[in-house]
């Protein structure tokens, strides 16, 4: 039988340099000469460049470069400028926000200044980065969901740095530069405010993470198995539905009774995925500005059970006394 080669077969596909479609102007800041990689093959296109900067692109690396330089100078100086310390104890050390007796003012360099420094610089990188995303699909014609993507992502990032620490009054509700102690801060955040788990937010923010897993899991094994047929040549069968689109289908039809089209699980993996981010900004967004215990407020809409009752004498939260 002649199957269909791919990448993933022992065929791979080589093809002169193509430097993209003409785009006017804006053709010359495309960077680097074409260069052909047998990995890069094995793992998508085996063109490597040329690579679009621009000016936004440019100005994206130089504040996240600067954003970088900060964050692991003070890293660094935080074990007395000692290398081999810095590379042991990484995972472990913090840029952290100012402490929260300055608000939402200034304050020294090494009481916080740097770590609004770095926000700054990196915030600006983060929104370079993301016009840079506009442009490009602008210049190729494309719809902006990428863009609109990267956006969502971009919400959940200034919620947690820089909108809620306002609504709060301090810098010091932000989250530390850090690896662990990134994570450190979640668990206190979570306990401070009466477990997350309780906050119906967080729930949908869950339920779209994993269906974005499921939904990439099941299109990526689909796609996988009928490429044998070219089903990996997806505007192919978007446009035209041969063996591969049609067999695709037909298995979800006959295991689960309904399936989707090659276009519409595009769709639903963009808005779970979207919906992720922008569900679980909402929810840290009224943790301690609106809610101030999700555990109390799960008792009292009938989704967490109440405290036990021990030797018939209740037990109440001191926070339920404090706010009845």
């Amino acid at each position: 039988m002649i199957e269909y080669q791919n990448i993933f077969t022992q065929v791979q596909a080589d093809a002169p340099d193509y430097p993209g479609v003409p785009i006017g102007k804006d053709e010359e800041h495309r960077m680097g000469g074409p260069i052909h990689s047998w990995i890069a093959g094995k793992l998508g296109d085996a063109q490597i460049g040329p690579i679009y900067l621009g000016p936004s692109g440019f100005f994206a690396f130089l504040c996240g470069f600067i954003a970088f330089e900060i964050i692991g100078l003070n890293m660094w100086a935080s074990v007395n400028w000692d290398p081999i310390e810095f590379m042991r104890q990484l995972p472990w050390l913090a840029l952290e926000p100012p402490p929260p007796a300055y608000g939402l003012s200034i304050p020294p360099l090494n009481d916080g200044g740097w770590w609004l420094i770095a926000g700054f610089f990196l915030t600006a990188s983060i929104f370079l980065w993301w016009w840079r995303t506009f442009t490009i699909s602008r210049n190729l014609g494309m719809s902006n969901y990428l863009a609109w993507a990267f956006a969502a992502a971009i919400w959940l990032y200034l919620v947690l740095g820089f909108i809620r620490p306002i609504l709060m009054g301090s810098w010091s509700e932000a989250v530390p530069f850090g690896i662990f102690p990134h994570l450190d801060w979640t668990a206190a955040f979570s306990m401070r405010y009466g477990n997350l788990f309780y906050n119906p937010f967080h729930m949908l923010s869950i339920v779209f993470l994993y269906g974005s897993a499921i939904l990439f899991a099941m299109h990526g094994a689909t796609i996988l198995a009928v490429s044998r047929y070219g089903g990996d040549r997806e505007i192919d069968q978007v446009t035209d539905i041969g063996t591969a689109g049609e067999r695709s289908m037909l298995y979800w039809r006959w295991c689960m009774g309904f399936n989707a089209s090659m276009e519409s699980i595009h769709r639903w993996a963009w808005w779970f995925a979207v919906l992720t981010v922008i569900t679980g900004g909402i929810g840290i967004l009224l943790t301690g500005t609106v809610v101030e215990n999700w555990y109390l407020w799960g008792v009292k809409h009938g989704i967490a059970p109440a405290y036990p009752v021990i030797d018939a004498v209740p037990v109440v939260d001191p926070m339920m006394e404090a706010n009845p």
